[in-house]
Formats: C-alpha cells, sequence, structure tokens
C-alpha cells in the first residue's frame, strides 16, 4: 500500500513548500509530489510541526575507525601529526574479527542514520586476516560492511580499496599487513564482489578505490580504472591530503599526483578526489575540465591538521563537491559542509567566502553537496525529492531548539549553519522507515555489542 506523508513543509526543487505530500510506492521510490493527494488506497503519515529534506549522502566513510574517536588524542614524546595518527589506526584495525566489523560498522551507520544521513560510501581497506593471510572468501569483511548498512538500513556503495605496498621505496608496513593485496589479487576480488552483488537490493552498490598514489602504482592505477570504466563504476582515491604524499610522488614520477592522473588520462567525471586540498591553480582547472568530484571531510582535515582547501577557488572553476565523515572523528554531514566555508572564514579573516558564486546561496549549494553532490559521486539516483527517485529522507523538528523561531524563506540557512542532531526525528530509506522519533528500532542492541569490542580493543592497544 503507498504511504503519503504530510509535513508541514517539504524541501523540493530549492525551496520549502507548505501543504504538499510525498507519497511512496510500495517499491520504496517517490510517486508524486503535490496537493491533495490523500484517497482511501494508501497510509497517511501525518506529520505536524517537522519538515522533511532529501537525505544527506556520506561520500567517504571508513566505519572502523570510529574505535578510535577520543583515543588518537594523545601527543606523544616526539608529538602528533598525520603519520603518527595511522599508527594508532593500525592498531585498531589488527585486532578486528569479522563479527568486531559488522558491529564497528553497525555503530558507524547508526549514528549516521540518527544524523540525518541516508547513504554512504564506505572506502573498505581491510581485507586480510590478522596475519595478512586471505580468507577464503577475500570479500568476507566487505560483506560484512554490507551486511551492517543493510542492518542499519542505509544504502551503500562498498567501495573496495585496492592497496598493494606502504609508499616509493618502501618497505612493507607490518601495521598494513591486512590491507595488501597484489593488483591481480585485487582485480579478482572485485570481479568476485561484482557477481555476488549481482542479485543484491537496489540499495547495495560498489565502486572501485585505489587507496592513493602512494598505495598503488601507476600501472595498477591505469588496469583498476579500464576495469571500473568497462562497468561504468565510481572510482574514488585519496589525493592531495599531506605535502609528504605529493613530494613522494614527484620523486617517482616527476609530476605531483593530480598532474600524473592528468597526463595518463585518468580523470574523469566518474573519479572522486577526496581531499584535495594542497593543489596549484592549473591543476584544479584540470578537474574542472573532466568534472572530477572531489570530496571534502572538513571535520577529519581539522583533526589531523591535514590542512585547508581553497573551496573559494575550486567553486570558481566549477569543481563538484561532496561532504564525508571519513575518519569519524565527528559524524555530522552538515558540520563537514558549514566548515568548507568556515575554515576559509578563519584563515582569511573574512565570512561568507562560498556565497553568490555563479548566483548560488551559499546554504543551497552546501546542502546540494551534502545531498545530490554526494549522491552523483556514488552513482546513487538518491540526493533529491522527485518522482521516480527512491524515498530517502530526513525530518527535523521545526519546534526543536536549535532552529525554531525561523521563517521558512531562512529554513535552510538555519538547517545548514545551526542544526543539531536532536532536530533530527524521522528517516526514512527506500520507503522504509529507519528511524521514528528520534529513536532506531536496534539501538540498544547496537550500542551494547560495540562497546564490547572497543573495550576489547581498547584493552588489547594499550
Amino acid at each position: 500500500m503507498p504511504t503519503l506523508y504530510l509535513p508541514d513543509l517539504l524541501y523540493t526543487e530549492g525551496t520549502f513548500r507548505p501543504g504538499l505530500g510525498l507519497l511512496v510506492g510500495d517499491d520504496g521510490s517517490i510517486l508524486r509530489i503535490g496537493a491533495d493527494l490523500a484517497t482511501d488506497n494508501l497510509m497517511a503519515v501525518k506529520m505536524p510541526g517537522k519538515a522533511i529534506l532529501p537525505g544527506l549522502v556520506n561520500g567517504h566513510s571508513h566505519s572502523f575507525q570510529r574505535l578510535i574517536r577520543g583515543v588518537a588524542e594523545h601527543c606523544g614524546p616526539n608529538g602528533d601529526d598525520f603519520w603518527a595518527w595511522r599508527n594508532t589506526m593500525y592498531r585498531a584495525a589488527s585486532q578486528l574479527e569479522p563479527d568486531d566489523v559488522f558491529d564497528v560498522a553497525r555503530m558507524t551507520f547508526l549514528e549516521m542514520a540518527l544524523s540525518g544521513i541516508t547513504a554512504v560510501g564506505e572506502f573498505h581497506y581491510v581485507h586480510r586476516r590478522q596475519d595478512g593471510t586471505p580468507y577464503d572468501d577475500p570479500n568476507l569483511l566487505a560483506k560484512r560492511i554490507i551486511d551492517a548498512a543493510n542492518s542499519v538500513g542505509l544504502r551503500v556503495c562498498l567501495l573496495r580499496v585496492a592497496y598493494a605496498r606502504a609508499g616509493y621505496e618502501l618497505p612493507p608496513n607490518p601495521g598494513q599487513q591486512r590491507f595488501y593485496e597484489s593488483c591481480e589479487e585485487y582485480l579478482e576480488s572485485v570481479d568476485r564482489l561484482a557477481d555476488d552483488l549481482r542479485d543484491e537490493s537496489s540499495t547495495v552498490s560498489m565502486g572501485v578505490a585505489p587507496h592513493s598514489i602512494r598505495a598503488v602504482t601507476l600501472e595498477s592505477l591505469k588496469r583498476i580504472s579500464a576495469w571500473a570504466e568497462e562497468r561504468n563504476l565510481p572510482v574514488h582515491m585519496h589525493i592531495a591530503e599531506q605535502v609528504a604524499e605529493i613530494a613522494a610522488c614527484e620523486r617517482e614520477y616527476g609530476l605531483s599526483p593530480i598532474r600524473l592522473l592528468a597526463q595518463n588520462g585518468l580523470l574523469s567525471d566518474r573519479l572522486t578526489l577526496v581531499h584535495a586540498i594542497h593543489t596549484s591553480p592549473d591543476e584544479v582547472e584540470a578537474l574542472a575540465k573532466a568534472n572530477v568530484t572531489i570530496c571534502s571531510c572538513p571535520t577529519t582535515e581539522r583533526n589531523l591538521g591535514d590542512g585547508i582547501i581553497d573551496a573559494e577557488k575550486a567553486i570558481e572553476q566549477g569543481i563538484l563537491f561532496s561532504f564525508g565523515s571519513d575518519s569519524q572523528a565527528t559524524i555530522n554531514l552538515l558540520e563537514d559542509a558549514r566548515e568548507l566555508d568556515y575554515h576559509l572564514r578563519l584563515k582569511r579573516q573574512r565570512r561568507v567566502l562560498l556565497d553568490g558564486i555563479d548566483g548560488e546561496d551559499m546554504a543551497a549549494r552546501l546542502f546540494r553537496y551534502a545531498t545530490a553532490g554526494g549522491a552523483g559521486s556514488l552513482r546513487m539516483e538518491t540526493g533529491l525529492l522527485e518522482p521516480g527517485r527512491p524515498a530517502d529522507f530526513f525530518s527535523v523538528d521545526l519546534q526543536d531548539v536549535s532552529i525554531a523561531g525561523v521563517a521558512p524563506e531562512e529554513l535552510l540557512s538555519m538547517i545548514v549553519f545551526s542544526l543539531e542532531r536532536t532536530a533530527v526525528r524521522d528517516v526514512v530509506m527506500n520507503g522504509r522507515a529507519v528511524v521514528t522519533e528520534g529513536r532506531h528500532a536496534l539501538a540498544d542492541e547496537i550500542v551494547s555489542r560495540y562497546r564490547e569490542v572497543a573495550v576489547r580493543t581498547i584493552s588489547a592497544r594499550s
């Protein structure tokens, strides 16, 4: 039976409109949006005092890193930076059994759902046993991630990571032994995963993810990109996050990572580059020409001290953006959205830098990046409330203290720049209720099982 959702306000076609209903079919798609849709042959869900918006799309997540939130906030005897932080992350990854991977991912995805996220791109690179030997099914842990997303109720794109080396002229790193696969092993694994997912729900998809130019060779990158192009799959890759990464690439190839991709014809509209912080004007121009998306992760980038992307210059060139929670230091995609501008404000000592570029309101732009931008990056049909698209949305309480008292014409700006998680009341993915009145049906079990894993792994790392 179709379901008709009746909020006070509905965000569609770039504005909040009163008096509209959202009619959802049994297949989880949006049938119609309009007034006077009620009939005797549907179930009506009245949502007084609420507004409905398209679900947020998290373009870049490492779910297992939720385990080191707070744990990595201690300075060692030699100081701390991104490279020291990695050692804490490796110790966490080394402890996880397949069921632990499932439990930690569920906790991460639960937190996403409670914040209005309905879809996630999971950049997954823990593939092997703790001793570095392969599982009988090389995609066992990837499938546990998918199981976790299905359990919580998120749409997921499993971005299976290629990770073959520690870096240019570096010996294998023991902390990475669960990540390593040769290019041949990787291509066999993604072939197998594609076959195994053929009969999966429409809420599960996949892509390829060469981890970074330091973790795969150029030749491997070409082969992996060609494999994805044949199947029209998304390609995601870390790039230009750290200055040391760029210097190593220049030593190996004589070019920066982005120039290397451009010279070898590897930039395309299927490619999403994660971070892309340290870029030159000609590199930004090349990304814009190829319609490459940048997935920015400001809450992680500030936590790791990565640097500040010049989003203003990138947007002026026409660069597409999405957002990711990355290391899970914070899971709040709207916080990532607002920080894209806020970080520039601190750097330049000016305000509202991303407003009005190409005539677009800043709040509308940032919300678009957090929804349709992420969906495009993952090649999903979600991210907009339109007939024929999946019914992925969340509702906010218009009386929540973080947004109460605002006029409809300023509501989106209030949501983007001030919304707290307490305001998120209902979350629906593919027509399925995931969160109702701020509660997830499995929350107690998920938190309890996560706590057991967290206590055990923290103890093992002590």
